[in-house]
């Protein structure tokens, strides 16, 4: 919407006198600015909404306000730091994406700025720390997918923006493939948030053209869409191009009718029991569920759950390829350790050997969700005795 010098809207009359045709004014995509102190800017949409290409831009802005005069610098610092310096950083679990681009890329789909030597990968909110005492005159941090890291993060930065006025950009994921908030530190960073920006993108599905405010996590299995269940583990890092892989999922953005999620109520109302029961010493009802998942899915609660729930559904085919992928009883199991924490590390280690599991699969994705558990066969002689 255009404004008045006095900060009013103009009115639909007011342009016609102007000579213009009934037409939409929408709001200015201004510059960036820098001369607000302490700000917390959550930027937020699904994979492939623009949120890194916005800190892109917000980098571009930086430069050219750099170029300005003294006048503009007492504006745009508090202290001993100018806003109008920025610093990127990104998570060190993160560092397969945009592998082909440079070292010190700040990089987004299509395109990247180099960062020279602001830039960081770090591990958690204390790299973070370090990071903020080595740049003592920057004011301005842009955090990639915060919500990678632990809940500390969230403290530390709310104390820095109000102690020292420094500005934090977080184009990060608020929700997960689950439609879910993403965790504990997405939560946080939504209570410590100054400024919410949303952004969409256009559903990725073939047929549609709606906004897509989700991040939609499917696998492709001989060239099948395969919707990812609902127990797959919360993060599996791996790189943005399209994979044809059973165990590597592939994401995009959808909206509401065609984001797929199945396997929901079969983890409330059998699997997450199944661990509960197991928690307590009745190890093999999980364990015939499991053995079915790795062999003979047919045979499986979540076979049956999926084929009555969907059989009537317009896209049953597609729900039921929910099953195709590899590893599902691994992801069970990862599902019931990670998040739930039903399943103790020694019978997590004994039931992936008795089922001849996955291990460097489980190695991978427990690692990835910051669970690292080792399946060295030493363990499990110690497990066994």
């Amino acid at each position: 919407m255009s404004r008045t010098d006095t900060g009013g809207s103009l009115p639909d009359d007011f342009l016609k006198s102007l000579g213009f045709p009934s037409i939409t004014v929408h709001e200015t995509f201004t510059h960036f600015d820098f001369t607000l102190p302490g700000r917390r800017v959550l930027v937020i949409g699904p994979m492939g909404s623009g949120k890194t290409e916005f800190s892109a831009r917000v980098w571009r802005d930086a430069a050219i306000a750099q170029k300005k005069s003294d006048v503009i610098a007492r504006l745009t610092s508090t202290g001993g730091v100018d806003r109008r310096k920025v610093f990127f950083v990104r998570s060190q679990i993160d560092t397969e994406r945009f592998n082909e681009y440079p070292e010190d890329a700040l990089a987004y789909r299509g395109g990247y700025v180099c960062c020279g030597e602001n830039i960081a990968h770090i591990r958690d909110s204390f790299g973070l720390e370090r990071v903020l005492a080595d740049h003592g005159d920057i004011g301005t941090f842009i955090i990639d997918e915060a919500s990678f890291f632990d809940e500390r993060l969230a403290y530390v930065v709310r104390n820095h923006s109000l102690e020292r006025g420094i500005l934090f950009i977080f184009p990060t994921l608020i929700l997960n493939f689950r439609r879910d908030i993403f965790n504990s530190t997405a939560r946080l960073m939504l209570d410590i948030a100054t400024d919410v920006i949303p952004l969409t993108a256009y559903c990725e599905h073939p047929d549609c053209m709606k906004d897509a405010f989700y991040t939609y996590r499917y696998y492709s299995v001989e060239g099948k869409e395969c919707p990812a269940l609902y127990f797959d583990p919360l993060i599996i890092v791996g790189g943005d191009t399209h994979k044809e892989s059973s165990v590597s999922p592939n994401y995009c953005s959808r909206c509401d009718a065609h984001h797929y999620l199945p396997g929901k109520e079969y983890t409330f109302f059998t699997l997450k029991p199944l661990g509960e029961a197991a928690n307590r010493g009745d190890v093999e009802p999980l364990r015939r569920e499991l053995s079915a998942l790795a062999g003979a899915v047919e045979d499986s609660f979540l076979y049956q759950h999926i084929a009555e729930r969907y059989s009537e559904h317009e896209d049953a085919e597609i729900f039921m390829n929910s099953l195709l992928p590899g590893a599902l009883a691994e992801k069970a199991l990862v599902y019931l350790f990670c998040e739930q924490n039903l399943i103790p590390e020694d019978l997590l280690v004994r039931l992936t050997y008795d089922l001849d599991l996955d291990r460097s699969y489980m190695t991978k994705v427990l690692s990835d969700n910051l669970r690292p558990v080792s399946f060295e066969q030493p363990l499990l002689e110690d497990v066994l005795l």
